[in-house]
Order: C-alpha cells, then structure tokens, then sequence
C-alpha cells in the first residue's frame, strides 16, 4: 500500500468514528423541543407585554426591555436555524411551521435562507466557493493585487462598525427582503410570502404600539439581534488558525472541526446563543438539534481538541482581516504591510532597477 493510499484509508477510518460519534445525537426530542418553544417564545412574547406598559412610564424602561427582546431574538433565530435542518422536531410539518413563525419575527424567509445556509455548509473553508453565506474574506494575494475602491470596500466591510451595526439591519430589513436571482420559484415565493407576513405584523403592531414606538422599538430588537447573531457567526469561522483550503485539499471533516470554533461562553450567553458556540460538532452534522451540541462535545476527546474561543480572547478575531495562504493563518491589515513590503524587498533583490558599473565590471 504506497503513502496515499494509506492516509486516505486513515481519513476514511475517521469519517467513519465521528459519523458514528454523532449518529447517537441526531435523533430530536419532542419535549425538549417544545419546552424550548415555551421558554423561548414565551418569553419574547412576554418582554413585548412589559415593553407596552413599559411605554406608559418611561422609555427609560422601554429601551432595556429592547434590549433584552434583541438577546432573545438569537434563541429565536437558533430554532429557526435547526428547522431550517430539519433537526428541530422529527415532524417535517412542524419544523416548516415553527420555522416560518420563527422566520416572521427574525425577519427571514424560511425556504429562502435554508437554501442558502446548505451552501454555506456544504462549502465552508472552501477557498474555490466563497461568497454565498458567509464572511467576505480575501486572501492577502487578492488583496494586493485589488484596486484601490475594492480594497477601500473591503477594509468597510471588515470594520466592527460596519459589521456590527449597519451589516445586520441592512441585511434583515434590506437585502433579506429580495430574492437572490439564483433562487427557485419555492425559494423566491417564500420571501414575498415572508414580506407580506411582515407587513401584516407591521401593521398590526403599529396600532397596538402606535407606529413611530413600534419601529423604534423593532430597529432596536433587530439591531440587538442582529450584531450579536453576526458576531456569533464572524468568530465561529474567522480566528487566527482557521482552516481555508483548495480544491481537493478541502475536506468536509477538517472544515468542521478545524474550521468552526468552540466558542466558550458563559451559561447565561450560551442560553441566549441555544448553544450554537458548539459550532464544530454542529458543522460536523447539522442534523444535531441544538439542546443535543453540548452533550455530544462532552461525549468524546476528539470533539474537544477543536480550537477554544473564550468571549475575552474572541475580541482579538475582530483585528484579523486577510488569509494568509502561505502561512495558512487569517492576519490583520497591518501583517499584511509587513508581508507586502517583505515582497517589495525580494523583488528588488531579484530584479535591482539599475546596475553599478563597478557591479557590471
């Protein structure tokens, strides 16, 4: 048996054990679900009653109470994201109704994002295939050899401000509203069915709030939401030993397990989170409900060597900017100076402009 063949023999062996390892905790449970159900949207409903008597007193009150709403619009979303998998419920029916619901008040076509999502897991890591669910990310290559409004655009978009406040309401009041032109009919349908639904919530609600407190209140519930679920999101797949491969050297497992962090964080966030800081084990098998991630983790070594991100220590995944293919690690703007002018260097020692005549001679 030549090397290649032994190392693909080794892959396949370990396909194999974590396939096995995560079959035990796919199947979902119709309890835990539903308790989740309660918990979850029950106490979002709840926070809207209190932030309605809330607006008689004080907006002093109201606005906590936004707060508050924002954090548990992420558990919200976490349920619709596992309907989205079908790993919610066993019930198909249940998972698309609870999903649509979940869909209606995180303001995200259900059909539309699911198809999105499976993009995203089926190509994340993968260096060929970005640009669908994911983080803009450049390699430093592209970087350098990008024009100068490209990279003006990219350093925008890499900014905390950006990202973390303008990037969540435009993508869930704006751009979740259209279609993407690559979507199908049942796709395309479900966001002007989405669109519709929330127009109906709009009104609705702005008669019960009066229209200016409702919207006000919203775009602080979405904003809320929506920083803490992109940030989630941006430091489950951007630290510094993040894996990005090519071609056929991208491979399902390590993308998981190499690519998608263990985000450590406190009881109370990992609640507001439904547990999603377990991303490896979910990026292993999306067919795990999330109030199964943390007991399949726990189940075996090899779920916990995978990169551990405490809340402190994620802060320094907001400086990282650019793959650096060669070092095979993500760098910030100011690694990627360094690396440019150590570029410059060699190429001026490989190529001197003008030659002495003493050097000539």
């Amino acid at each position: 048996m030549t090397i290649g063949t032994d190392a693909a023999a080794l892959r396949e062996t370990e396909v194999a054990v974590w396939k096995e390892l995560v079959a035990r905790y796919q199947h979902p449970d119709r309890l835990r679900a539903t308790w989740q159900i309660v918990n979850t949207f029950g106490a979002y409903t709840l926070t809207w009653v209190l932030i309605y008597f809330a607006l008689a007193v004080s907006w002093w009150l109201v606005v906590p109470l936004a707060v508050l709403a924002g954090g548990l619009l992420v558990r919200v979303f976490i349920i619709f994201h596992d309907c989205g998998h079908g790993s919610f419920y066993a019930s198909r029916r249940a998972n698309d109704v609870w999903g649509f619901i979940a869909g209606v008040l995180t303001f995200t076509p259900y059909y539309h994002w699911r198809w999105e999502h499976s993009i995203h897991h089926a190509s994340a890591g993968n260096l060929d295939k970005r640009g669908v669910g994911d983080v803009w990310t450049m390699t430093v290559d592209e970087y350098l050899a990008s024009s100068r409004w490209r990279r003006f655009l990219y350093h925008v978009a890499r900014h905390p401000i950006a990202f973390l406040v303008f990037a969540p309401l435009a993508l869930f009041a704006v751009v979740q509203r259209f279609p993407s032109p690559k979507a199908s009919r049942r796709e395309r349908h479900s966001v002007w069915w989405m669109d519709l639904a929330l127009v109906a919530m709009a009104v609705g609600m702005s008669l019960i709030f009066g229209f200016v407190p409702y919207l006000v209140i919203q775009a602080v519930v979405i904003a809320v939401a929506g920083a803490a679920g992109v940030w989630l999101f941006y430091v489950q797949h951007q630290f510094e030993d993040a894996y990005w491969e090519r071609g056929d050297d991208w491979g399902y497992a390590d993308a998981a397990l190499r690519g998608s962090s263990f985000y450590a964080l406190p009881k109370v966030l990992q609640w507001f989170s439904g547990n999603i800081g377990f991303h490896h084990i979910h990026h292993l098998s999306p067919r795990i409900p999330n109030y199964n991630l943390e007991r399949c983790h726990r189940s075996d070594p090899l779920f916990q060597s995978v990169k551990h991100v405490t809340l402190l220590a994620s802060l320094r995944a907001g400086t990282l900017r650019l793959w650096d293919e060669s070092a095979k690690k993500l760098v910030g703007f100011r690694r990627m100076r360094e690396l440019r002018r150590e570029r410059e260097r060699e190429r001026a020692r490989a190529h001197p402009a003008h030659e002495s005549p003493r050097s000539a001679r």
